[in-house]
């Protein structure tokens, strides 16, 4: 189920690249934080609207923890995602990329140093080798490698994520539900979001001007209905079935993903909405850092998760 969540997750990349594009057509010469932040908004906004609607009693039954849950997962999702786009604006996006998924190599540090246990050699093995698949993906060029302003921030990002990763494994929320503290998770991160579209937009007309055609319409559709209700439910609800560290290695296939969907989506959309959008092209650096992520979580799930730390009982 997490392999599916990677692949909703995948599906937002080249589809939130063809609605910015869009984007800027309808509303040109604008901050592209402006036009980050607006879909964040209406993404998040309409998930949770949407998922309310469909619980309706269900919510009646909403506990203190579960808007605690909810609400703690806004942050640092909300948070990642902040420091990971002001992070983009100073730094390579090859450099982004890598950087983004060290949350990989975090996790299985806090857990030996939480619960006082070396991790277990396949999670050693599976770290170097995602790290390693990673920098050949993403391109990284060690020579120009520096920690500055935007290296900095993306490394923050990433113990964002990391923690919104580990948040799901903490025995506190084991009763929860998690379609009702994902409605509070997505409508908080919504709200987290709105401060900055009100500080980066031209006029309030250009608020949902950007959204004023129907294939800039029919990507928001994208992104709320499969990227967010699909991939974040999948994540809410089957990733307290395995550790953090099996779920941070699994999470490193989602730019394996969004590489190989994008050999082919951008063409889609450009028929359908007339962007200009290019499909990109197989390269040995897809097939090869691909293989290396894709090879990490084979040597866990070979060998079932048993060497992975596993949660107290009380978790499941």
């Amino acid at each position: 189920m997490l392999l599916v969540a990677t692949l909703f997750w995948g599906i937002s990349f080249p589809t939130v690249k063809a609605l910015a594009l869009e984007q800027a057509r309808l509303v040109p010469g604008v901050s592209t934080w402006f036009y980050a932040l607006t879909v964040a908004v209406y993404r998040f906004a309409l998930a949770g609207l949407l998922l309310a609607g469909l619980l309706q009693r269900r919510l009646g039954r909403l506990t203190r923890l579960e808007v605690e849950q909810g609400c703690w997962l806004a942050v640092f999702g909300g948070g990642g995602i902040l420091f990971q786009m002001d992070g983009l604006s100073h730094t390579d996006a090859s450099v982004s990329a890598f950087l983004t998924e060290l949350y990989a190599a975090f996790i299985p540090i806090w857990v030996a140093v939480t619960r006082r246990r070396w991790p277990a050699f396949p999670v050693v093995l599976s770290v170097g080798l995602v790290l390693a698949g990673l920098a050949i993906l993403s391109g990284l060029d060690w020579r120009s490698f520096h920690l500055g302003r935007g290296e900095m921030e993306t490394l923050i990002g990433s113990f964002f994520f990391g923690g919104q990763i580990l948040l799901l494994e903490q025995p506190r929320y084991a009763r929860n539900d998690p379609l009702r503290f994902s409605v509070i998770m997505f409508l908080a991160l919504a709200l987290l979001c709105v401060p900055g579209v009100w500080l980066t937009m031209p006029n309030v007309a250009a608020v949902w001007g950007v959204f004023a055609s129907p294939p800039a319409a029919g990507f928001l559709a994208v992104l709320v209905f499969v990227c967010t209700l699909g991939g974040y439910l999948f994540m809410n609800r089957w990733q307290p079935d395995v550790t953090a560290t099996e779920a941070g290695l699994i999470y490193c296939l989602e730019p394996v993903v969004a590489s190989a969907l994008a050999l082919f989506l951008p063409g889609w959309f450009s028929v359908w909405s007339g962007v200009d959008y290019a499909n990109e092209a197989l390269t040995m650096r897809l097939l090869l850092g691909g293989g290396l992520v894709t090879a990490a979580n084979m040597v866990l799930q070979k060998r079932g998760g048993h060497d992975l730390p596993t949660p107290p009982p009380d978790a499941r």
